[in-house]
């Protein structure tokens, strides 16, 4: 009895470690320690101020390995597990995925960007894992929601409903739909953070308007 549960235990313990190890789930943990960006100004570690120049620093420091892994300069084997084919000869998502972080932080006031910045950094990756293996331009319904309902109950903890509402919205629709421009599709890394930061300014402008109407 004991060793078949023991040799059970192995073979759960090992197949979870495979699947941890596989480079699409190595990719989506990576991906959420970016919240360790908005944490490090909630739990009082970094000023904002202090935040924004750590990321823009970030941001600079990224610039230089792209440049250095496009130009043929900086091969790290890094690279290999974390960026997909198509971006050989592309800036790889996870650059985007930082200056799109920078951008946001230094455009918005802290209750806009932080959730903006949370919903890329965990609604993102949940949906990415949910939507696994699917090659479609629009991601299948309960994927959309699944990332809407995470993403607006982030939303709801720094901004009112109707602004959370909007910011999820915005949310599933960068992420669950892949626009192309000229051919070139353009990467929710880069799109979900302004498109939700945006529409959460407008939420919060109308909140202001619409009681008085």
């Amino acid at each position: 009895m004991t060793d078949t549960a023991g040799a059970d235990g192995n073979e759960l313990g090992g197949g979870v470690r495979a699947w941890l190890r596989r480079p699409e789930v190595e990719r989506r943990l990576v991906h959420v320690t970016g919240v360790l960006a908005p944490a490090s100004y909630l739990l009082d570690v970094l000023t904002w101020q202090q935040l924004q120049l750590a990321l823009l620093g970030c941001s600079v420091l990224v610039a230089l390995l792209e440049a250095g892994r496009l130009s043929g300069l900086l091969d790290l084997a890094i690279y290999d597990r974390l960026t997909r084919d198509y971006e050989q000869d592309n800036v790889a998502a996870y650059a985007l995925y930082v200056v799109s972080f920078t951008a946001v932080v230094l455009l918005f006031e802290p209750r806009v960007a932080l959730p903006a910045v949370l919903a890329l950094a965990l609604a993102d990756p949940v949906s990415g894992l949910l939507g696994s293996g699917e090659l479609r331009d629009v991601k299948q319904g309960w994927v959309l929601l699944a990332t809407f309902g995470i993403a607006t109950a982030i939303a709801s903890f720094f901004v009112p409903a109707l602004a959370a509402v909007l910011g999820g919205a915005a949310t599933t629709f960068a992420d669950g739909v892949k626009p192309s421009i000229r051919g070139y599709v353009l990467d929710d890394n880069l799109t979900i953070p302004p498109a939700a930061a945006v529409t959460m300014t407008v939420g919060l402008e109308l909140q202001g308007v619409l009681p008085a109407l």
